[in-house]
């Protein structure tokens, strides 16, 4: 079920960094040394994503890698999106 406004505006707080699009999705995007360690996090984040049943568009440009997460099936952010948002944040600093 999708969050409404409310919960959405109260989840943004525990995700900082990210950014509300349209409300329907959560962005952040990530800045790495190199080429190599923004594809090592995108490889470390699909090993958590598919565990959840639960993938993000991911956009790697050089050593930047952004991620957008929306729930498609509900038309919009639940809490899985925000969960996966908190997983990657933790990734990005391993």
């Amino acid at each position: 079920m999708p969050l409404s406004h409310q919960d959405i505006q109260q989840r943004m707080k525990d995700v900082p960094g990210w950014t509300l699009v349209d409300g329907r999705a959560i962005r952040r995007q990530f800045t790495f040394g190199s080429f190599p360690e923004a594809i090592s996090f995108v490889v470390r984040i699909a090993f958590d994503a598919e565990e959840a049943d639960h993938h993000p568009d991911i956009t790697i440009n050089w050593k930047h890698v952004a991620l957008s997460f929306t729930t498609h099936s509900e038309g919009g952010l639940t809490e899985k999106d925000f969960a996966g948002a908190q997983k990657a944040d933790r990734v990005s600093w391993v």
